[in-house]
């Protein structure tokens, strides 16, 4: 099964997630969410198979979250429309296969889905 890895091949962890993978022989498909927002709907379902919060997912050090009024990392809703808006708050590299994803820091975390499918 293929893996999903929400990519930006400007931050050195998200390309060393991307080499692990390949190192590890897993098939990836590269999703630039920059270049290719995720919409509510997608980020609800990648959100549902994370094992992490709204804390984790967003990158809280960004401008364009210190910007945002009103938002609360527990809420979901708030952080889906967060990401939507300004897709550089999410947090990279994640890894997805369909019914697991990890954030990928540090990058090794990513190697789980593929021990998982083993």
């Amino acid at each position: 099964m293929a893996i999903t890895l929400y990519h930006n091949p400007r931050c050195s962890k998200s390309r060393q997630a991307l080499a692990l993978l390949e190192e590890h022989g897993a098939e990836v498909n590269i999703r630039r969410y920059l270049d290719e927002p995720l919409s509510e709907e997608e980020l609800r379902d990648l959100m549902s198979r994370l094992d992490a919060d709204g804390e984790r997912l967003v990158r809280t050090q960004e401008p364009e979250w210190q910007e945002i009024d009103e938002t609360d990392l527990q809420d979901q809703e708030q952080v889906i429309r967060a990401i939507v808006s300004h897709p550089k708050l999410m947090e990279r590299p994640i890894a997805d296969d369909g019914k697991r994803a990890v954030i990928g820091r540090p990058p090794e975390d990513v190697l789980a889905l593929i021990h998982v499918n083993d």
